[in-house]
């Protein structure tokens, strides 16, 4: 099954603030207040990927990812982490390097990413 890029943003914003926060303490507060999009967005979003199985919330509101979730949450930010490092050491300002690699690791093939990751040295 094909997701979305949205989707994987927001996957990824879950795993960083989980780690920020601790393991069980996101909420969809959080989430709006890091990606600074309006409540009902990420509700709406929020609703989507727990009926896609990528994320289960609580009784309390609290949202953790599903093991499907989490793989793709942790692919996003190896991408992101290592191609904004990259990009920055070949002299691309962080901020600038930070945005392309956002957009980056939703489009790269596996193929490509890796063949990066072997040339880097970052793997």
């Amino acid at each position: 099954m094909q997701i979305r890029e949205s989707a994987e943003n927001y996957l990824e914003t879950i795993l960083i603030l989980s780690q920020r926060k601790g393991k069980g303490e996101v909420r969809s507060i959080d989430i709006v207040n890091e990606l600074e999009f309006s409540k009902p967005s990420v509700s709406v979003a929020m609703k989507n990927l727990r009926e896609n199985g990528y994320i289960t919330v609580d009784k309390d509101g609290y949202i953790r990812l599903t093991d499907k979730g989490l793989e793709i949450a942790e692919k996003m930010y190896e991408r992101h982490t290592l191609l904004s490092q990259w990009l920055i050491k070949l002299g691309v300002d962080e901020k600038v390097a930070v945005e392309d690699a956002c957009r980056m690791e939703h489009v790269i093939s596996a193929e490509s990413f890796a063949a990066i990751k072997k040339h880097t040295g970052m793997a």
